[in-house]
């Protein structure tokens, strides 16, 4: 009988079921340019009447097409989710603003409360954020639960935008009587820098509603860290804090520790590759041990961690019933210390949830080195923090093409062209002939920002000052180039300028890429090449906090650096 009354029961509500209210083009990778390449996609969401989704990730969308679709979602009272990810690669970067500027006011027109706006991995910019400006600042925000700018190269500028309209969607929503209560905010690789997070963190503060916070990789050091710590003791019901690789040095790290003993929901805690130092762990564990009933994971790798605050950690997690995971791998615990810390794990009945020590440092080598370095930690963090930040546009452009450092391969390629990218000398470079510029702009695949930059360094390793043969010949190469690199639409700007560093040996790269040999001619070319009309203006500032650090790589191009840092100067005065 009861067997009956559960299969009745179970039948009814497969019948009454959840009605579906999304449409789905997630990962067609379709071109859409204009209104007639959405016609069919219109005509679907026009006869969709209670449309509340729509995901149109991974697919390229133009402006016309962009409207047609605004057009058609005019009408869409109950619509409520943006899944709008990845949807204008290879796009001008002067599309996107109108193109986000249209969907939104289609959403506001059509009176929708919007619950979650995805926007991740679209790369574009500061103007992006202004595409969204309008939409972020109206009633359709005023119910938003979830918003996801990952990847976007938002910048400080971004950032500020950002911060702003959510405080004024905040300020207008609570005067209607139903603040907005934001609770899952994602903007990690944004080069946010301290006075983007800074800004946000006046947004956090105010909302106060937030449990998931993920702005990993973003050139944050301790000024950032702790506006943001402090606005962090305002959202109580946070479960989820993730800001791995910024540096948080010690100063940081401290007042994030002062600021997790007012998060008792905290579940999660990713402080990897944020270099909190023995004194800041310690605090973390004093934290710890004193709270954070239903912490389930600790990260704490890579933060030149040493034995005695391993340990400290070890001891506060001890009592911790729900944890799964603690990582204090990439520390400087040495192999007697990472011994230490794995008996002490299990004396304590919990060796399973340390995770894998593999790529310890080992033991620091000197004490007073590292008091000496401290004075420096502020200018070194501002450029390792900026590093990161760009590493990670650097990994999110490579992951996109999928592209790696190796040279395209071509049987319609002239050999000589393809002699003088393996082995390059000005010889060979001279011999190409007139036409050189034309060949070598044909050997490269353009579309991949990591090989341009490559080819960008092999044709600038032969620049001769003092010959003026060679030096025209190489500039020439060089401009044309990057001039057809800059003009084609899937060409991503900043991972040019990531991969460029990375190949000089001023950025860290996860994919341990072997830097280059760096000769008076690499700088002198990118002097020449910044002033020039194809290179974005908004490079320059990133180039030049890279070249303003004092790098080992750099001492034996002292004019050539000296030169290049004063004409990235002008140029950023002038732009």
């Amino acid at each position: 009988m009861a067997t009956d009354i559960v299969e009745q029961l179970t039948n009814s509500l497969a019948k009454t079921g959840v009605v579906e209210v999304e449409l789905s083009y997630k990962g067609q990778g379709r071109k859409l340019d204009d209104a007639q390449s959405v016609e069919e996609m219109v005509k679907e969401i026009q006869d969709f009447d209670d449309l509340q989704a729509l995901r149109l990730e991974g697919n390229t969308i133009g402006v016309e097409a962009a409207k047609a679709i605004a057009k058609a979602l005019e009408t869409k009272s109950k619509f409520k989710r943006c899944y709008w990810s990845d949807m204008f690669t290879g796009r001008l970067r002067s599309e996107i603003p109108p193109a986000l500027n249209a969907l939104g006011d289609a959403l506001m027109l059509a009176g929708a409360r919007l619950t979650v706006l995805d926007l991740s991995d679209n790369a574009f910019g500061p103007d992006g954020v202004k595409g969204i400006e309008r939409l972020l600042k109206s009633t359709a925000c005023y119910t938003l639960q979830e918003l996801r700018l990952n990847n976007c190269g938002m910048g400080i500028g971004g950032g500020k935008i950002l911060a702003a309209s959510l405080i004024q969607c905040h300020k207008k929503s609570s005067a209607e009587g139903a603040p907005l209560g934001l609770k899952v905010f994602v903007a990690g690789r944004n080069r946010l820098e301290n006075d983007g997070a800074t800004a946000l963190a006046q947004a956090f503060q105010l909302m106060g509603s937030l449990e998931e916070v993920n702005m990993p990789q973003n050139g944050i050091n301790h000024p950032g860290v702790t506006a943001l710590a402090k606005a962090m003791q305002h959202n109580a019901g946070l479960r989820i804090l993730n800001l791995n690789d910024n540096t948080f040095t010690e100063k940081g790290a401290i007042a994030m520790a002062q600021a997790l003993k007012h998060l008792r929901s905290i579940q999660v805690i990713n402080f990897g590759d944020c270099l909190v130092r023995p004194a800041g762990a310690i605090a973390i564990a004093e934290t710890v041990s004193e709270g954070l009933p239903i912490l389930k994971e600790l990260n704490l790798s890579f933060g030149e961690i040493t034995e005695e605050a391993a340990l400290a950690v070890a001891q506060a997690v001890k009592n911790r019933d729900q944890l799964e995971k603690l990582d204090l791998n990439g520390n400087s615990l040495g192999e007697d210390g990472c011994k230490a810390l794995q008996d002490a794990m299990e004396a304590m009945n919990i060796g399973d949830l340390l995770g894998s020590l593999s790529d310890d440092e080992g033991e620091p080598e000197d004490d007073a080195d590292e008091d000496e370095d401290e004075e420096d930690d502020e200018d070194d963090e501002d450029v390792d923090e900026e590093e990161i930040e760009e590493e990670e546009e650097e990994e999110e452009e490579e992951e996109s093409n999928d592209n790696k450092m190796s040279t395209p391969a071509s049987a319609s390629r002239p050999p000589d062209v393809s002699s003088f990218l393996s082995f390059p000398s000005p010889d060979k470079l001279l011999k190409l002939g007139a036409k050189r510029a034309m060949l070598i702009e044909q050997q490269v695949d353009v579309s991949d920002a990591t090989k341009t930059a490559d080819a960008f360094l092999k044709i600038a390793s032969v620049y001769k000052e003092d010959n003026n043969e060679v030096k025209t010949a190489v500039l020439d190469s060089i401009d044309a180039l990057l001039r057809k690199a800059f003009a084609t639409p899937s060409f991503q700007g900043y991972n040019f300028v990531s991969s460029l560093l990375v190949l000089l040996g001023l950025l860290k790269s996860e994919d341990k890429v072997k830097p280059v040999l760096v000769v008076p001619g690499h700088l002198n070319a990118l002097e020449h090449v910044v002033r020039q009309d194809y290179f974005p203006k908004d490079n320059v500032a990133v180039l030049q906090a890279f070249l303003s650090r004092n790098n080992k790589a750099l001492e034996s191009c002292g004019n050539a650096r000296n030169s290049l840092q004063s004409t990235l100067q002008r140029v950023r005065s002038e732009g």
